[in-house]
């Protein structure tokens, strides 16, 4: 017998066996089978915006859809999963094409609306942008059924703005001397290419170039365009009236502001108003502003454009609160929640 056992026999304790666990091997790959209909509950919210979304009348998504059966061609995503996807999208306060796609590769809701199918982040955004006008008109129609059922009471609406990059580069910024320049070179880049004895390509390489040729000089002009309107509002008594203005000539409409990491950037700001209860989105804004400070009673306007009344109470950050927001908001009759930053040099004795 050992010398240990010994000593733990005459101490009167016996050696405790080693538990035994069943471990949990996270590096597995499993095959097994999926019931889609089983992913989510029966009363899940993105069975009812499926359900609403199919009542509406969608005509004008399916007007310009040329795969039609018995032609050739590829099939297309149906409006109504596109327009279903962005719609619980912006309910979960979710706005980007690429974050809509990643969430359809494991997030249970979003897999029930496509079936386990991948859509790819590029279909999302082009739908978006293809049909803007109908969807900024259906998205209200939405949020309207939705506050006549109760699901939206607009209360407390929660309001703050995020700074997203636009797809310009730093370097893409001109000065109005460069960008004509640009310009003039275009135009005649364009003009050479309307000409059938400047190059011996074939149809269809010509006209891609010409048609980039044309893209880049419509940008171009709009990049000039934007440029002297800068110009005339720095004129109207701006300090920084003498700095030379600069233009990005990929995303004209862009403007140079602080990110969140405390880097600058060609950017939007993207002011966003969400329903306290029920955590949908009531009102979107995309401006060039790289502050928060006038932001707030635009805000509180596209909320009652959207559903017919005013936000019981606004809720913002520091960077929303000022004197002038402070009475607007009172006019409207509109409770502000907020804290005061030091800098503001507001005296709360005077409001």
């Amino acid at each position: 017998m050992g010398k240990d056992k010994s000593s733990a026999v005459v101490l009167g304790v016996e050696p405790k066996p080693a538990v035994r666990r069943k471990l949990i091997n996270r590096q597995q790959l499993l095959l097994r089978p999926v019931e889609v209909e089983r992913l989510i509950e029966e009363g899940h919210s993105v069975r009812a915006i499926w359900e609403l979304v199919g009542r509406l009348n969608l005509d004008s998504f399916y007007a310009d859809i040329e795969a039609v059966e018995g032609v050739a061609g590829r099939p297309v995503w149906d409006p109504q999963l596109l327009i279903s996807l962005w719609i619980y999208a912006y309910k979960d306060g979710v706005s980007s094409a690429r974050e809509i796609a990643r969430l359809c590769e494991y997030h249970p809701a979003y897999q029930w609306l496509t079936g386990l199918e991948v859509v790819n982040y590029h279909t999302l955004a082009d739908f978006r942008i293809r049909h803007k006008e109908a969807l900024d008109e259906l998205f209200m129609g939405v949020l309207g059924v939705l506050s006549h059922e109760g699901l939206i009471t607009l209360q407390r609406v929660m309001h703050d703005g995020t700074k997203v990059k636009a797809c310009a580069s730093d370097k893409s910024f001109r000065r109005k001397a460069t960008l004509q320049d640009h310009l003039r070179l275009a135009r005649e880049q364009v003009e050479q290419m309307g000409d059938p004895e400047s190059e011996e390509l074939g149809q269809r390489v010509a006209k891609a170039r010409q048609r980039a040729l044309r893209e880049k000089q419509q940008r171009l002009e709009d990049a000039v365009k934007e440029l002297e309107q800068i110009e005339e509002s720095r004129s109207k008594g701006s300090k920084d009236k003498d700095k030379q203005v600069r233009v990005s000539t990929t995303d004209p409409e862009a403007r140079v502001m602080l990110q969140a990491k405390g880097a600058y950037g060609p950017s939007y700001n993207v002011q966003i108003s969400t329903d306290a209860q029920s955590k949908i989105i009531v009102g979107v804004g995309v401006t060039q502003s790289p502050t928060d400070a006038a932001e707030l009673e635009p805000a509180v306007d596209r909320v009652e454009t959207n559903l017919g009344q005013r936000p019981k109470q606004m809720v913002v950050d520091a960077g929303f609160m000022n004197q002038a927001a402070m009475e607007a908001m009172d006019e409207k009759q509109v409770d502000l929640i907020g804290a005061l930053a030091q800098r503001s040099g507001i005296s709360v004795n005077r409001l």
